[in-house]
């Protein structure tokens, strides 16, 4: 049962074309079509548009009204029939946007449903079978199945008896103006829902609810079924699929190991009927494309997640990504700010064509670790779309297009081609056995190209799901559980999916998210490896780096963002736990990776130094952020990769200035291309003399000698 605007509805009926599917337009078309072939000359849009929702008697009135008494119209229709026929035998039957959705929600309330169509029974359940929709409905009342057509209320009365509901409780869901004045004489509840031509103002007037589209009857449907809220992480995806494709734009490890999650859990009902992947790397395309599907692995709960109907492409292709821009309804853009300014041309192109063929909206999920992210991509994509386009164009195309910025809430990882390549020899081997074949010859310890182009070759033929190919999952990503992705509010769609948060200001999400994790991680990761643990979760096994980590969070950085922003004191505290929770089991984060350039995050601007700053400001002491600021520069000393160039910065900062912390931190050079926002000298000495005595105490208590490496480069 549905409790909707009032009403107690226990049963729903739906007309068929131009309700459920888009088949008006289609039957235009082929009518045309038809009567030029035989009548030599084609239907007036006035014969036309009098038909709609009218029986195929009244039709045939009406025609001969227009068009004289010998008009062969039966001839026609038929002819029509098999032209239709045939084109949906071919491309699939038009489905409206939105209804699969509505009709999982209205099946999980409860209602029972029926179809009233006015076509034949023989093309009713056609069509209904071909659009997978048939499972959806009880009953089916067609045309050539009552004695009165629509405008008369016979169809419905007869299909609401059939559901053995009183109609006053059934909604009748119609598009013309017949249709729906034959639900209203049958006195249901009428719903319009808009499409050639609209009803009259007084039979518009008489609909329950009239509506332009089906996703407006689907918004006020979400108001009257219960929230489903944010998904569990072992809940299945939806095992309905929708007309919507999605896209990926970067399948890196947020992209293919986070976003494809949120799309496949889509609304908690349905879920995208295909996901479109771009990347450069050939190797995970062409994984993916062999196994048909792919997993992601979460470590802390023992879970493998597998993600499908992906399809990959090349990231270099331009025609190919320009189509998942025109396709899709969604993009998930994950990648770097180089390579957004690399890619801004084809997606101003993608984004203009999609433009010019239908005039559709697309929501662009950014995710860049990036405040201004939005405005970011915005700006590059719009100064290339200005050279493709007249301006005014150039201001739709950006109307039409929403750019959403987001804060991701876990942590994902890649692995390695190496790790990927040694996955692909073990389950090559036992495909293989599963198959009965000879074993495998012994691989040597290293993995060129061409063995793994002969180890995909095991598994392409066998792309599609089969017994053998069920229990090869292939894991590509190791992630962490948190499921929430923070998203500006904007964008209708963003409203309908399950797994997105939306906050009417995300730049408070992304800083306090950036306070909390960036600066602490890569203190925790310094500390941990200059005690000479290799992994984040092993370093928290070791007391003194938990205890630095709780100080970090429970003392310092979450007091001062809860006294900056008191209305969030709710996120503040569930990002503060997720960060600590995960870094106790991240086994899977080198130290040397989350705490790369070290000289970067000692810019006054940046994680650590401006959480000092904030705290100051609230009188919050900050021994352990200070602490942490004198780790950076000691793990910069004792680091011997020369290609990490921060930290070959700091050491020659350091030595040429005889040892000197102070010089490190009022360092005056170039970082990163653009000068560094060092401290200064006198108006911040408080803070650099606590810095300099934190790195003093810690010298003291672990003396080490500096690498052999002395310059940068070297």
């Amino acid at each position: 049962m549905l409790f909707f605007h009032g009403k107690r509805i226990f049963s729903a009926i739906f007309d068929m074309d131009g309700t459920l599917f888009d088949t008006e337009r289609l039957r235009f078309k082929t009518l045309k079509q038809a009567s030029l072939e035989i009548f030599g000359k084609p239907l007036g849009e006035h014969t036309l548009l009098g038909s709609l929702g009218l029986s195929a008697k009244k039709a045939e009135a009406l025609a001969k009204a227009h068009n004289g008494a010998d008009f062969p119209y039966a001839a026609i229709r038929q002819r029509a029939d098999e032209l239709e026929l045939e084109y949906v035998r071919n491309h699939g039957v038009p489905i409206k946007p939105g209804l699969l959705e509505v009709l999982e929600r209205l099946r999980k309330a409860g209602l029972t449903m029926a179809v009233a169509t006015s076509s034949r029974r023989a093309i009713a359940e056609e069509y209904l079978i071909n659009a997978n929709v048939l499972k959806y409905f009880d009953i089916t009342v067609c045309g050539d199945e009552v004695s009165q057509g629509k405008p008369h209320p016979e169809i419905f009365l007869k299909a609401a008896r059939a559901l053995n509901c009183p109609p006053a409780q059934c909604f009748m869901v119609e598009d013309s103006e017949n249709g729906m004045l034959s639900a209203m004489r049958a006195e249901g509840q009428a719903i319009l829902i808009e499409d050639i031509k609209p009803p009259a103002a007084d039979i518009k007037a008489g609909a329950l609810k009239a509506y332009h589209s089906m996703p407006e009857f689907l918004a006020d449907l979400n108001a009257c079924v219960p929230e489903l809220g944010m998904p569990a992480l072992s809940e299945p995806f939806p095992a309905s699929l929708n007309q919507f494709r999605v896209g990926i734009h970067g399948f890196g490890a947020i992209g293919g190991g986070y976003l494809t999650q949120v799309f496949s859990h889509w609304d908690g009902y349905t879920r995208p009927c295909e996901i479109i992947a771009a990347t450069r790397s050939r190797m995970l395309r062409e994984s993916v494309s062999a196994f048909g599907s792919y997993s992601v692995r979460y470590g802390s709960t023992s879970f493998d997640q597998t993600i499908d109907n992906v399809r990959m492409i090349d990231l270099d292709d331009e025609q190919a990504v320009i189509a998942m821009y025109n396709d899709a309804e969604i993009i998930g853009l994950s990648l770097p700010e180089q390579a957004i300014r690399n890619q801004a041309r084809v997606i101003a192109q993608g984004l203009l064509q999609r433009f010019e063929r239908r005039g559709r909206e697309l929501t662009l999920l950014i995710v860049l670790n990036k405040v201004g992210g939005g405005a970011f991509v915005r700006r590059h994509v719009q100064a290339e779309l200005a050279t493709l386009c007249p301006p005014a164009i150039c201001e739709q195309v950006m109307l039409k297009t929403h750019f959403a910025e987001t804060v991701v809430s876990r942590i994902v990882s890649k692995l390695s081609n190496d790790a990927l390549v040694r996955q692909l020899r073990i389950k090559s081997q036992m495909f293989r056995n599963s198959l009965e074949e000879e074993p495998a010859a012994p691989r040597s310890a290293s993995a060129p190209p061409a063995e793994y182009e002969r180890l995909l070759g095991h598994f392409r033929p066998f792309a599609q799901p089969s017994s053998a190919m069920s229990q090869l999952h292939l894991v590509l990503f190791n992630s962490e559980a948190d499921m929430p992705l923070y998203v500006e509010r904007g964008s209708d769609l963003l409203e309908r999916l399950r797994q997105v948060h939306t906050v009417p200001d995300i730049t408070e999400i992304q800083v306090i998210k950036n306070r909390l994790w960036n600066g602490p991680h890569a203190i925790i990761a310094w500390y941990a490896s200059l005690l000479g643990h290799a992994w984040v979760g092993q370093g928290m096994g070791d007391a003194r780096v938990n205890a630095l980590a709780e100080r970090l969070i429970r003392q310092e950085v979450a007091p001062a963002l809860e006294a900056e922003y008191p209305q969030m004191s709710e996120v503040i505290s569930r990002f503060a736990d997720a960060f600590l929770a995960r870094c106790k089991t991240s086994f899977k984060d080198p130290c040397a990776r989350v705490g790369r350039d070290p000289l970067r995050k000692l810019q006054r601007n940046e994680r650590i130094l401006s959480s000092i700053e904030l705290a100051g400001r609230h009188g919050i002491d900050t021994p352990a952020l200070a602490f942490g600021a004198a780790l950076a520069i000691h793990h910069a000393l004792r680091c011997d990769d020369a290609k990490n160039l921060d930290a070959q910065a700091i050491r020659q900062v350091y030595l040429d200035h005889d040892h000197s912390v102070e010089a490190v931190l009022t360092y005056q050079g170039i970082c990163n291309g653009k000068r560094f926002p060092a401290l200064n000298p006198l108006s911040d000495a408080p803070l650099i003399n606590a810095i300099a005595e934190a790195f003093r105490q810690y010298q003291h208590a672990h003396p080490a000698p500096l690498p052999a490496s002395r310059c940068i480069g070297a």
